[in-house]
């Protein structure tokens, strides 16, 4: 799976940041799309947080279509990175930095692998369960195992997995092709257009058809367009 940062807006900072920062290092890229330097910054810190095998997350704001969020971090320029554990801010920089410097900017918010990170890293099912032995909410081992055991179409139990650990983007997106693989539907397996199309007609009044459109939804690369035109499509039928 290509790594990705996770798409944070001035409704979801809550969730993905705040509550996520508890249970580990959460870093915010304040950007836009017109800020040169905010492009040359994003794969950087794609890269180096990569690297860091989910001890990190990573997250973007677009300022332009949340101020929100950017008046909170009291924001004067872009890009402006701010780093979060436990709710604080305990690291930050302004400015795109070269790799190395992002690098040192990183390894700061890590602390030693425990021998469930450790496990974790390891990506086997033996490994992961052994790792969830050790704790039961190590968040990434939660997210990787339930999502082998989606593949093997043992939903059930992934499903009891991800209720584990509080809702993040990933946990959704798992939980969605879970719930999918339940309904029978795979999704590429036809055009996510279309069967979106099929279930818009039906989801106002079909709870099951509304939670279908909503994890095709989940299931779509968060850079496609279509995922809000269709939530603004759900939302004139819901209300």
């Amino acid at each position: 799976m290509v790594f990705m940062a996770t798409d944070v807006s001035d409704q979801t900072f809550e969730q993905e940041v705040l509550n996520r920062s508890n249970d580990l290092p959460v870093i915010v890229d304040l950007w836009a799309p017109w800020c040169g330097p905010c492009r040359t910054l994003g794969p950087i810190l794609e890269k180096v947080v990569e690297e860091t095998g989910g001890q990190v997350a990573l997250t973007k704001v677009n300022v332009d279509d949340n101020p929100q969020v950017s008046a909170a971090f009291q924001v004067q320029s872009i890009p402006a990175v701010f780093a979060l554990r436990d709710r604080q801010v305990v690291d930050a920089f302004i400015g795109a930095l070269p790799e190395n410097q992002v690098r040192e900017f990183v390894d700061r918010l890590l602390k030693p692998p425990s021998e469930a990170d450790e496990l974790t890293a390891a990506g086997d099912e033996e490994s992961l369960r052994s790792a969830l032995d050790l704790q039961p909410d190590h968040p990434v081992a939660v997210v990787s195992l339930a999502e082998i055991l989606v593949g093997k179409g043992e939903v059930e139990e992934a499903l009891a997995l991800l209720a584990r650990i509080p809702e993040s983007a990933e946990t959704r997106r798992v939980g969605a092709l879970a719930r999918l693989a339940q309904a029978g539907e795979e999704p590429g397996a036809q055009d996510t257009g279309e069967r979106l199309d099929s279930l818009l007609d039906r989801a106002k009044d079909d709870e099951d058809a509304r939670q279908q459109f909503l994890d095709l939804l989940e299931t779509m690369d968060p850079e496609d367009p279509r995922r809000s035109t269709y939530r603004r499509a759900l939302s004139s039928r819901l209300f």
